[in-house]
């Protein structure tokens, strides 16, 4: 368990808190690149560790984040006209391009020229994965982009969706990087289920409780399930976890096809965040049924592709069917990532996390709590963080079912690319 001060430590995310300029130390995800596919488009609402910001393209494709208010008189700059190169604010006209440089002044006779003088809050930004990225950190500090692996898939590989979750950004990580919950919480009841989920054959059901190694490296850790599969065989399923908030992890798509997969949870503020969903295949190009993510319940049928908010939410208690739950399913919900939206939500917006009681199955769990708060006094020292590197851009998760007593390692690690291990634990 964590005391209660270091809970609220490592789950605080505004300006100025110790995990809010911790976390501003690298890349985040900001907004999917199709929300301003267009140039000189409408701008779109941005709520970034707890700031109220917009992101629109300018004429020329380049991409601005700014804060939302006009530094004028504080009128929200969403109602602005993006033309020519910059954001104008309608109330007086005033124009901002993409640095936040004022270019231009309407209300102001020319002999007032002052615009030189005025600065709106711009983030830089890059695009990649199909996500526009952003760092709202010190630019002398501004880490090497990231560049995941995912993010050079071709887009015929890969896809990438977003949701919001109604909860703090770590009950997600965690539940993200807890790999002891998965084949109970998500597991089929039948073998004849169309549901998503893992059906009774799958080994990742049919081995026993997971022995857990993690292996901490300079971007986080590499970790593995070990189920034992009987006298004669163990399953092995890896992760990775990228500092501060990304998970890799093996995965299928509902063609069968074998994928790299994870999520990124990036807090929108304390209360709230948005969780992005990325998977690509090495080999075979995703169809459209692997685009609707049924199985996951992140696709159109299950969440609002102008609001990113899931149908199935704590109002309607995830419609949950009882009768699903009897017979077909664990739970009773629809969707994998909808099961872990409505668990990690019942706990509330920011757990207690003095009041748990944690056992050796939360060892990821317990070492990524250390990770974060060494981060986070990293740069209170004035160092530079975990995770920031390039380190983790070729990784890739695996998962097999091998003789027991193979060297795992030997057979997992190569595909799993992890270059550094610092600390077996």
């Amino acid at each position: 368990m964590l005391s209660r001060d270091e809970n609220e430590l490592i789950t605080r995310v505004a300006s100025g808190t110790p995990m809010g300029n911790a976390m501003r130390r690298y890349w985040i995800p900001a907004l999917l690149a199709r929300e301003i596919a267009e140039p000189d488009g409408e701008p779109v609402r941005v709520r970034l560790l707890g700031e109220d910001l917009l992101a629109f393209r300018d004429s020329v494709g380049r991409v601005g984040l700014v804060d939302e208010y006009c530094p004028h008189r504080r009128a929200s700059l969403f109602f602005g006209r993006n033309e020519e190169c910059g954001l104008r604010c309608v109330y007086h006209g005033w124009k901002f391009d993409v640095s936040g440089a004022c270019v231009d002044m309407m209300n102001e006779p020319e002999e007032n020229d002052f615009k030189h003088k005025v600065q709106l809050t711009a983030y830089p930004t890059c695009e990649l994965g199909g996500v526009v990225w952003a760092y709202l950190g010190p630019v002398e500090h501004m880490p090497p982009v990231p560049k995941f692996a995912w993010t050079a898939a071709p887009e015929t590989h890969l896809h990438v969706t977003k949701v919001i979750q109604e909860c703090n950004w770590l009950q997600g990580l965690e539940g993200g990087i807890d790999t002891s919950h998965a084949p109970i919480m998500h597991r089929l009841l039948s073998e004849s289920s169309t549901r998503g989920g893992f059906k009774p054959s799958n080994p990742f059901v049919r081995g026993k409780a997971p022995k857990l190694v993690v292996d901490i490296t300079d971007y986080g850790y590499q970790y593995a399930g070990l189920r034992p599969l009987g006298d004669a065989e163990m399953h092995i399923r890896t992760y990775h976890f990228v500092l501060p908030f990304h998970q890799i992890r093996p995965s299928r798509a509902e063609s069968g096809v074998p994928l790299v997969a994870g999520h990124s949870w990036v807090p929108i503020d304390d209360e709230t965040t948005m969780v992005y969903n990325w998977a690509y295949s090495p080999g075979e190009a995703l169809t459209d049924l692997d685009r609707q993510e049924r199985g996951l319940g992140n696709g159109p049928v299950h969440v609002d592709p102008a609001t990113f908010r899931s149908h199935a939410n704590r109002a309607n208690n995830y419609m949950l069917d009882r009768n699903v739950q009897r017979s077909e399913s664990y739970t009773g919900i629809d969707g994998i990532n909808v099961q872990d939206r409505a668990i990690q939500e019942s706990m509330g917006r920011i757990v207690d996390r003095s009041k748990e009681h944690l056992g050796p199955a939360d060892k990821a769990i317990i070492q990524a709590r250390k990770l974060l708060r060494q981060a986070v006094k990293t740069v209170e020292a004035g160092g530079t963080p975990d995770g920031t590197g390039t380190s983790y851009y070729a990784l890739r998760a695996h998962e097999a079912v091998l003789p027991s007593g193979a060297d795992w390692r030997r057979e997992v690690t190569p595909e799993m690319r992890a270059e550094v291990i610092l600390q077996t634990v």
